[in-house]
């Protein structure tokens, strides 16, 4: 057992770069450019060169995906001299980089002529809350000369980018604000976007929201599970169960009934069961709200009955599914000698079924089981649009559309990691069910 778990995990090590390098190739080869995708097709060639260049797009792809894996802050924090971190502004509600200085006093930088460098210091309250900004002009001393004679500085700029500034070079920068583009001088000649990694937590900043991707994907993460959870411990047990008893009376009214119904189910897609769960529960009825609402600042778990049509169409499909493919597994196992001699020999019935057929049966269902779990986890974008439920699957999808590349690398490689980790979930199942089946 030792040698398969080591064995899987080697594997999905494997599996994972080879999905990481997958993933950012296809975002590589996708038409277009990306800033284009992002910005719209309206830009000029000056605000395209300014956006690759601020978001290290203009860097080559291998030194792009060397700082998606395994983070740009510490190339930054050799280059400026002091270590960088990301710091939350309670002010303006938002999470950045700056570098931090001693005694608690963090630090970002500016220049309006190219010429001189202006610091912007925070300090760090015990409350956790960043104190009043103020602005220090920096001496000559900050300036070293590079090997090509320049005389350069290292920096965080204020979007909290390491930023290198050439003295004298007086050029300008385009900047997207709320505002529209504005063009500043003073601007940095190189830029290095900041980040821990993908291997750290840290995938980047959303080209879309401006904000870590970690912050708005991980709590997409955890209403998925929520609600892939409830629906599995439902479905599942309820599934087999009835898969079980639809084998075991195979031919008869109730398996007749039982796998006309799964079928229906399972053949009626989620858009139009989901549709006609809101006609008939929400707008005749009454009963339970026909989309999930959660206003800012309040929790899914506050009104739990937003949650009841969601679960009842992710049911009604898994259901289904999982009861024709127990009914079959069941049934077939019935029919092996092993079954008939354990019958003939006088044992009891429920003890033939119990001991004997039902952990052999449970094997198929288990396959499925398992697989579906990714499916309740990234595969339910029907359903999360339909409601209006902020999880995983609609977080992908607007991350598609609006070509968000971070936000949706990040969400491939989780969606890999629990495909990879439910498969050896169901391996470790298989040597509980069948002792006989041994991995070599």
């Amino acid at each position: 057992m030792l040698k398969l778990l080591l064995r899987r995990f080697l594997f999905l090590i494997v599996t994972l770069f080879a999905v990481s390098v997958t993933v950012f190739a296809i975002s590589e080869l996708a038409p277009g450019d990306m800033a284009t995708n992002v910005l719209g097709n309206t830009i000029t060639p000056d605000q395209r060169a300014s956006f690759n260049a601020q978001n290290g797009l203009d860097q080559p792809a291998l030194t792009r995906y060397r700082r998606w894996m395994l983070g740009s802050d510490r190339e930054a924090a050799r280059l400026i001299g002091a270590p960088v971190d990301r710091f939350y502004d309670a002010e303006n509600n938002q999470t950045g980089w700056w570098v931090g200085g001693s005694e608690g006093t963090i630090y970002r930088h500016r220049s309006e002529d190219g010429e001189t460098i202006l610091q912007l210091e925070r300090d760090t309250l015990p409350d956790g809350k960043l104190g009043p900004s103020r602005i220090v002009t920096l001496g000559d001393e900050i300036w070293v000369t590079n090997d090509e004679g320049e005389e350069i500085f290292w920096g965080v700029n204020e979007d909290g980018r390491a930023a290198m500034w050439i003295r004298g070079l007086n050029q300008s920068e385009e900047r997207l604000t709320r505002a529209g583009w504005i063009s500043t001088a003073g601007a940095p000649s190189a830029y290095i976007p900041l980040q821990k990694g993908l291997l750290r937590g840290d995938p980047g900043i959303s080209l879309i929201t401006r904000q870590p991707v970690i912050d708005t994907l991980v709590p997409r993460l955890l209403n998925t599970l929520f609600l892939a959870g409830i629906a599995f411990v439902i479905i599942m047990p309820l599934a087999l169960f009835l898969g079980v008893i639809a084998g075991l009376y195979e031919g008869r009214p109730l398996d007749r009934i039982l796998s006309v119904g799964g079928l229906i189910a399972t053949a009626t897609p989620e858009f139009a069961s989901g549709v006609f769960l809101i006609v008939i529960f929400a707008v005749w009825l009454g009963w339970f709200p026909g989309a999930v609402v959660i206003p800012p600042g309040t929790s899914i778990f506050e009104q739990p009955q937003m949650l009841i049509l969601p679960i009842m169409t992710l049911m009604l499909v898994e259901l289904g599914y999982v009861l024709r493919v127990t009914r079959a597994s069941m049934s077939e196992v019935l029919r092996t000698n092993y079954i008939r001699t354990a019958v003939l020999k006088g044992l009891p019935y429920w003890q033939v079924i119990w001991r004997h057929a039902l952990r052999n049966a449970l094997l198929a269902p288990i396959t499925v089981i398992m697989l579906h779990i990714n499916w309740l986890i990234g595969g339910i974008v029907v359903v999360e649009t339909l409601f209006g439920f902020p999880g995983l699957g609609s977080y992908v999808l607007a991350s598609a559309l609006n070509n968000d590349v971070f936000a949706l690398q990040a969400a491939t490689m989780i969606l890999v990691v629990i495909a990879v980790v439910s498969q050896l979930l169901a391996d470790l199942i298989y040597v509980y069910l069948n002792p006989r089946i041994r991995y070599t």
